[in-house]
């Protein structure tokens, strides 16, 4: 069996968002790989010292930038319902 290629879907400062992204997407059954050049015991986000990658197989990629576009879609852009 031979390793799977993985691909940045998206590159984040934000911890959080990453999270909760990586969650989105698993919860769909994509599989995500965070990997950070943080270093845990300073919280420190200048240049790519906070950077936060999202990584999926390639295979799932197409599918998690979707994923990623529509949840990133404001409710406002939706049809309005006023009353």
């Amino acid at each position: 069996m031979k390793d799977e290629d993985w691909s940045v879907v998206l590159v984040t400062y934000d911890a959080l968002e990453a999270e909760m992204i990586k969650q989105l997407l698993e919860s769909g059954g994509v599989p995500v790989v965070l990997r950070s050049s943080k270093v845990s015991p300073y919280p420190v986000n200048v240049g790519k010292i906070g950077e936060i990658k999202l990584l999926v197989r390639d295979e799932d990629k197409e599918l998690a930038e979707e994923v990623i576009s529509s949840a990133g879609e404001s409710p406002e852009s939706g049809p309005e319902t006023s009353g």
